[in-house]
């Protein structure tokens, strides 16, 4: 049986950069396929439709629904339009909201998978500019991969789809409910105490990046002002990049870095010692 995954990517986090990416490293699973329609940079409702007819039409065994702030009307329309085709919905998204405004989407029968370390952007004109933005995205998806955050994703949307591959449909499949913090990211990843630190430090602080970019896009007047808070939180995020690095250069040197690659057939094999072939 060959699984279809459908994603809907609605703006941009860094999950949606990664997210089908993840499930075919290599584009040889024979297993599943996925398909993609993206609304651009944007969330518009006139967008996010259109996206959301293309996905229906592809007629998915499962979609994923990845956007900033899951709780938008744009995003929202989505996983319940998606719901009504009959089609079981993922969502992907950020941590930028309210425990209140979380609680529909923790009771209803979505799946999700909130990144609580997948930071929003400092996004102030006299600040960002094309660049800007792609050095920033680059370091989070750095993060996110290293930490093992992006690792624990791609398990959960690998679970769903060897439920459906075991014969499982609509109600009766099982989907991730996972609010992705430091412990969880981290847990597993790491053969050495000091790795396993920096990486777990890593995610605090870009977890930490998403209230001082909402201060200064949101809560601060005067670009004299919220430029150098926008700019600290953008420097934030550097350094927890390198403190990843550091994390993976440690691992490097005890010959420990865990692979996890995918078989054809979707079977996950792993080793540690780079000179090896993985079982």
């Amino acid at each position: 049986m060959v699984v279809k995954v459908g994603v809907a990517k609605l703006g941009n986090i860094a999950s949606g950069v990664m997210v089908e990416l993840l499930l075919d490293e290599r584009a040889d699973r024979e297993d599943m396929q996925t398909f993609m329609a993206t609304s651009g940079t944007k969330l518009e409702v006139e967008d996010v439709e259109r996206v959301v007819s293309t996905l229906i039409a592809y007629k998915p065994d499962f979609a994923i629904v990845v956007s900033p702030n899951g709780v938008l009307p744009g995003p929202v329309g989505a996983r319940e339009a998606l719901k009504a085709a009959g089609i079981p919905v993922v969502v992907i998204t950020d941590d930028v909201t309210t425990k209140k405004e979380w609680a529909a989407l923790k009771e209803s029968d979505f799946g999700y998978i909130i990144q609580k370390a997948d930071s929003m952007i400092g996004a102030r004109r006299e600040f960002l500019d094309p660049v800007e933005m792609s050095d920033y995205n680059g370091n989070l998806v750095k993060v996110l991969t290293i930490t093992g955050a992006f690792r624990k994703m791609q398990f959960a949307l690998d679970a769903v789809i060897d439920q459906i591959k075991a014969g499982k449909t609509g109600a009766d499949i099982e989907l991730p409910k996972i609010v992705m913090t430091a412990d969880k990211a981290v847990k597993d990843e790491f053969t050495n105490p000091y790795a396993y630190a920096k990486a777990r430090a890593a995610f605090e602080i870009a977890a930490a990046v998403a209230m001082v970019n909402v201060k200064g896009c949101f809560m601060t007047k005067g670009f004299e002002n919220y430029v150098p808070i926008v700019a600290s939180a953008h420097e934030m995020m550097r350094s927890a990049m390198i403190l990843c690095e550091e994390a993976r250069e440690i691992e490097k040197g005890c010959d420990a870095v865990i692979r996890m690659p995918h078989k054809k057939d979707g079977t996950i094999v792993s080793k540690t010692t780079l000179i090896s072939k993985p079982e």
